[in-house]
This record gives C-alpha cells, sequence and structure tokens, in this order.
C-alpha cells in the first residue's frame, strides 16, 4: 500500500503543476479564506478521486466528459460574473463564513466539476488498475490538495502585493478563460 501510495503523490503532484486546477485554487484564494478554499479542494479531490479509484478498480475506464465539461465551463462563466460583480458581506454572511456556508460549497462544487473527467481523474483511474486501491486513493487525493495548498500560498503572497481591484478582475478573467475552454472543448466534442 505504501508504494501506491506514493507513486500515486507523486504523480499526481506532478500532474496538477500547472493544472487549471492550481489556478482555480489561485482565484479563489482572492475571493474566500484560505482554510475554506483547502478545505473545499479537500472535500472535492476526496469524492472525485474515489469515484476514479472505483472506476480503476471495477471498470478500467473513465467517465464520458463531454457533458460534464460543458456544464463544468458554463459554471467558470458564472463565477467569473460573480467574481466581477463582487460581495457585500452582511451579518449573516459573516457567521456563515466562520464555518464555510456557502464559500465552501461553492469552492468544493467548482473543484468536483473542473477534475470529473480531467487528467487527473484520468490518471487515477490509470493507477487504480496498477496499484492497491487504498493507497492510489488516498495518495492521488494527497498529491493533489498539496499542489493546490501551493497554489493557495502563492495567492496569499500575490494578494498582499497587488491592489485588491487588479487580483478581482485577475481572478475573474482566469475564471472566463478556463469556462470558455471548457465549454469550446466540449462544444469540439459532441
Amino acid at each position: 500500500m505504501f508504494a501506491s501510495l506514493a507513486v500515486s503523490s507523486a504523480a499526481i503532484f506532478i500532474a496538477e503543476l500547472g493544472d487549471k486546477s492550481q489556478l482555480m485554487a489561485l482565484a479563489f484564494t482572492a475571493r474566500y479564506r484560505p482554510w475554506q478554499v483547502l478545505l473545499g479542494i479537500t472535500l472535492a479531490t476526496t469524492l472525485v478521486h474515489a469515484v476514479s479509484v472505483g472506476l480503476g478498480v471495477t471498470l478500467g475506464a473513465a467517465l464520458p466528459g463531454e457533458l460534464v465539461s460543458l456544464v463544468a465551463g458554463l459554471a467558470f462563466l458564472g463565477f467569473a460574473a460573480w467574481t466581477l460583480r463582487g460581495d457585500a458581506l452582511s451579518d449573516q454572511d459573516n457567521r456563515r463564513a466562520r464555518w464555510g456556508g456557502p464559500a465552501l460549497l461553492v469552492v468544493t462544487l467548482a473543484f468536483m466539476l473542473a477534475e470529473l473527467g480531467d487528467k487527473t481523474m484520468l490518471a487515477t483511474v490509470t493507477l487504480a488498475t496498477q496499484h492497491n486501491w487504498l493507497g492510489t486513493w488516498i495518495g492521488s487525493t494527497l498529491g493533489m490538495v498539496l499542489a493546490d495548498a501551493l497554489a493557495i500560498g502563492i495567492g496569499l503572497l500575490v494578494g498582499k502585493h497587488v491592489p485588491k481591484k487588479a487580483v478581482q478582475y485577475g481572478a475573474a478573467a482566469l475564471f472566463a478563460v478556463f469556462g470558455g475552454w471548457l465549454v469550446f472543448e466540449a462544444l469540439q466534442q459532441l
């Protein structure tokens, strides 16, 4: 099990470097508290990679991703518009933010949609066909969370030195680019 954990952690960490998930983590860090982003990523990754490992063990093939990519792309375009609009926190929003509330839900759902059919999901499916399922699940989840935590750290450093409006516009642009990219890919495959 240790070998499959180590191989999966390293493979997924490397696959995740420069991936859209890291850029999403960076963008979400500009919007939400870092712990909310990291927890959302962890929840989404744990679930998606459990599905991936299940597919790898039982089917040995990935889910078709055209429709998922289209829905994810549209969601990203919505996140871009939402980011541009900005938020004003009410007292109720501040109370919800203490436990994560909508931010945790948004980040978790966004990462789940983005990862379905993504290269890290397919890599996890492939690893699960050849390695221990539990080690693959834990390792792939750990590798992805570590890579995205790196992006969160970068987001925190950048956020301290860049004006808030520039970060807001940059995050909206990233969401729009990824949304357009996912919609374009999905429409090409349909």
